[in-house]
């Protein structure tokens, strides 16, 4: 493992995970060894993280002086690993404990931030602190929980003459949102991961001023991510909230079911948030609830597309397009609901989609832009033109479905084994939709006013081309344009997708 000197000569250590630009990682506990925190639940498949073993902890040494083991006395620690990775700035995480010394450091550093995300954090560093009758109130929630009775029981037993090590056993099932096996292995490191010995020093006497910090933290011009679980005790959602608003420029993420460690309980719902934050080409949107990533290219006044993609892909699949059209157009590529980094509420349709790809034209102060839709995403811009004639300017459709019932319907499609870049619920959904489509979607074309252009892709594609030359008729005014290129046009022959798309746009 690398290590390197901090402040006061003692040597510190820290491990490297996946690749990509660097996220700094502090473990929680508090002092417990950074491996707990594994890959962040494949977190580490966007970015490298360093996992940096606190002092006393994993492979770093113990210091000469245990007061160190104070959290403001740790901040020149991550100071001294910034200025060892040669970094100007950074991107910090920090859980539990360890979003403590990430705040301290935010203040005392705030142009060395580049993005700071806190896990779960305590929010001592900020005067925001969970008493235990919140806890107690909080940890209701497991109440029907078969394993909560002795717990509880365990809980009300604990003194002043508890250890610490016996307290953090006795709560660790109020720590995740399941207390299954993978919950009960991933408690069970910390009794061999933590420095019990240090634990108390590190939110000794002085380690927080609140009011400074606070102060502090008003030059921090970099964004802030606070993450908190639906169903953790300290902090609370509520808690979480309350600290974010601290920060200038800071958004709260919950993630449902989720516990102390959300990681563990729910990877893919925890990475999709903090990968779209992370990664400066992602924007998101919050959209009746519903946080929407999308990516942003081109001159902020030129005139607008929005690219809508289609079912099972996301924005990233009009990466060639985008590019092409960033030249002269403002391009937003969104993933929809379900889709790339953007939420799973578990709700899909046609409808939905229709309703979402309003909302976030809305939202994004987008009124009479340009939309390019494909295949799922061109159903649901349709829909969207019917209902609200004027929202978009020009209308694109590629491999539109044409909501003629499916003869014969579709069966039951088998999702396929290991992880996914969508959620699968949403093909049942909508094949469903597709078999057995709602009558006036097809009939309400004839309402469409926007100027469109329907593509079609030709007898390589599974979508019928005389229902597309249909419903080219059936939009006034539309026009069809064939290309040989099955169902993905613009991947499969991007340039011609892009001529005939120019065309339409000079018109």
């Amino acid at each position: 493992m690398p290590t390197f000197t901090t402040y006061d000569g003692t040597e510190l250590s820290y491990r490297v995970q996946g690749e990509g630009e660097p996220l700094v990682c502090l473990a929680g506990g508090p002092m417990r060894d950074a491996g707990y925190l594994g890959d962040l639940g494949g977190l580490a498949a966007h970015r490298a993280l360093v996992l940096l073993d606190a002092r006393g902890t994993g492979a770093s040494a113990a210091p000469a002086d245990p007061g160190t083991y104070r959290c403001d006395r740790q901040v020149g620690d991550v100071e001294a690993l910034r200025a060892h990775l040669g970094l100007e700035r950074i991107d910090l995480l920090g859980h539990s404990a360890g979003g403590n010394l990430a705040v301290l450091y935010a203040a005392a550093h705030p142009g060395r931030i580049r993005s700071l995300v806190l896990v779960t954090s305590a929010g001592r560093a900020l005067g925001v602190e969970t008493t235990d009758e919140e806890w107690d109130e909080a940890a209701e929630v497991f109440a029907g929980r078969s394993w909560y009775p002795e717990a509880r029981a365990a809980i009300d037993a604990i003194d002043d003459d508890t250890p610490l090590r016996r307290v953090h056993e006795i709560t660790a099932p109020f720590a995740y949102g399941r207390w299954d096996a993978a919950a009960r292995a991933h408690a069970a490191g910390s009794g061999r991961e933590t420095n019990w010995e240090a634990a108390p020093a590190y939110h000794g006497a002085g380690a927080y001023d609140p009011d400074a910090t606070r102060r502090a933290l008003g030059a921090l011009t970099a964004p802030v991510l606070v993450l908190a679980g639906e169903y953790d005790a300290g902090p609370t959602p509520a808690k979480a909230a309350e600290a974010a608003a601290f920060f200038p420029h800071a958004e709260v993420v919950v993630q449902p079911g989720a516990g102390h460690f959300p990681w563990v309980d729910d990877a893919e719902a925890f990475v999709r948030p903090l990968a779209a934050f992370l990664d400066p080409a992602v924007r998101t949107v919050t959209v009746d609830g519903v946080r929407l990533a999308h990516r942003v290219t081109g001159p902020e006044d030129a005139p607008p597309v929005v690219l809508v993609h289609g079912r099972g892909e996301n924005g990233t699949t009009w990466t060639e397009i985008a590019a092409d059209l960033a030249a002269d157009h403002r391009v937003y590529a969104v993933d929809l609901r379900g889709h790339g980094l953007s939420d799973r509420p578990g709700r899909y349709g046609f409808d939905d989609f229709r309703d979402e790809l309003g909302g976030f034209l809305k939202a994004l102060g987008l009124v009479g832009a340009t939309v390019v839709a494909h295949s799922m995403g061109a159903g649901a811009a349709y829909l969207l033109a019917q209902r609200e004639p004027g929202l978009i300017g020009r209308l694109v459709l590629e491999e539109a479905p044409a909501f003629v019932p499916l003869d014969p319907p579709r069966p039951a499609a088998e999702r396929p084994e290991g992880p996914l870049a969508f959620d699968w619920a949403i093909v049942p959904a909508t094949d469903a939709q597709l078999n057995a489509p709602d009558a006036a979607w097809r009939a309400d074309a004839a309402t469409i006013t926007a100027p469109t252009l329907v593509l079609a892709g030709g007898p390589s594609s599974h979508i019928p081309q005389d229902q597309l030359a249909r419903l080219a008729e059936d939009i006034p005014g539309a026009r069809l344009v064939g290309i040989d290129a099955g169902h993905l046009i613009h991947e499969t022959r991007p340039a011609e997708f892009l001529s005939a798309l120019r065309e339409f746009l000079a018109r």
